[in-house]
């Protein structure tokens, strides 16, 4: 018989492709399996990224079936932790604290973990009631996981400092070492959902800028799925009419994503709201590339600004011009910051690391009496 602990994972897989279902589905399929006896539950009501936010009869049925499957393996498997991931939003935020309150009538220790970085605004912008109603709610978890240190104040207000826990994103990708290129014209890639929020706007006006004061130094590989047209039909026509060296690929091409980050000698991700810890910017450290990138969760505990990359204002097309300018113009500087990259990401942002947070952080509580 296992003596190893139980342990309830609750999330998403995709589809739709967003960084909590890709987070949940290497969850699940970590090296968490062999420090737990680990079970899991998909919590998905939505298959694709248009119904999202949108009210629908089968969307409820779909999640009193969840509510249900969770009371039943509660009951029936008795997780030693539950950890389920919690939303930032009013609606998403009640739906998730059936949850909570579930685990609680079964009196199961559970965790909860955020996966962005906008929770304190949308509470403080939230209604009185609602303000109150998290408050109490979130007297049920035992503890918090957030992406980064600089995301624990998020939390302060309902847990001690002791009870949030930090686990970036990590992942183990076993490709190759990046051949550096130091000739012209240098590959700049973009990897994301397409929409204002990334910041895929403020690229294309970037990338003007440099197609202007710098033609022939740059191409660029733009791979994502645009969220609205009114954004796909300006970002495309500053193209055309700019004749920009810019080559989209659909997300179906993620699966080989790799391939395009190695062949590519500068990652631009520049978003301009919150963010948690993106994959994309891990992959592209894995990949040993420079990134430009904002302030944004917490991405600035991985890009390093002057170190493996650069930071920039969001919003701010010129300034990532000037940063993509210099790097391009600077195959030492821009090499040495890929490399810094890779090693960065080897020392925090692995899955092996990723696991063992996770794993310090979930017996931390199960021995934890109270």
């Amino acid at each position: 018989m296992s003596n190893k602990k139980k342990l309830l994972i609750l999330g998403k897989l995709p589809p739709p492709y967003m960084g909590p279902s890709v987070a949940f589905e290497i969850l699940i399929n970590s090296g968490l399996k062999d420090n737990f006896e680990l079970l899991y539950l998909d919590v998905k009501a939505n298959e694709t990224l248009a119904t999202l936010g949108k009210f629908s009869i089968k969307k409820v049925i779909t999640n009193l079936s969840i509510y249900f499957k969770l009371i039943k393996i509660l009951l029936t498997k008795r997780p030693d932790i539950v950890l389920i991931p919690i939303s930032q939003a009013t609606l998403g935020f009640l739906k998730d604290s059936v949850f909570l309150y579930i685990c609680f009538l079964c009196r199961s220790k559970v965790m909860i973990q955020l996966r962005g970085s906008d929770f304190k605004r949308w509470l403080d912008n939230a209604s009185s009631s609602t303000r109150m109603f998290v408050a109490f709610t979130l007297k049920i978890p035992k503890g918090v996981i957030v992406l980064g240190h600089n995301l624990k104040y998020l939390f302060r207000d309902f847990f001690p400092e002791h009870r949030i826990y930090v686990v970036p994103n990590g992942g183990n990708y076993h490709i190759p070492e990046h051949q550096y290129n130091t000739d012209y014209p240098v590959k700049l890639i973009y990897l994301a959902n397409l929409q204002s929020s990334k910041g895929i706007e403020d690229v294309i006006d970037a990338i003007t800028i440099l197609q202007r004061e710098q033609p022939g130094t740059f191409v660029m590989d733009i791979i994502g799925e645009w969220r609205k047209n009114e954004t796909k039909e300006k970002c495309l026509a500053i193209i055309q009419k700019e004749n920009l060296p810019v080559t989209f690929y659909s997300s179906s091409v993620s699966k080989n994503k790799f391939e395009y980050l190695l062949k590519s000698d500068l990652f631009i991700f520049t978003p301009r709201e919150p963010e948690g810890h993106p994959w994309v910017i891990v992959e592209a450290m894995a990949s040993g590339l420079p990134v430009i990138s904002t302030d944004k969760g917490a991405i600035i505990e991985s890009v390093i600004d002057q170190v493996n990359g650069f930071i920039v204002k969001p919003s701010s097309p010129v300034e990532i011009a000037e940063r993509a300018k210099q790097l391009i113009s600077d195959s030492g500087l821009r090499i040495s910051m890929g490399k810094k990259s890779r090693e960065l990401y080897k020392q925090k942002f692995t899955e092996t690391k990723m696991v063992q947070n996770f794993t310090d952080a979930f017996m931390d509580v199960i021995d934890n009496k109270n």
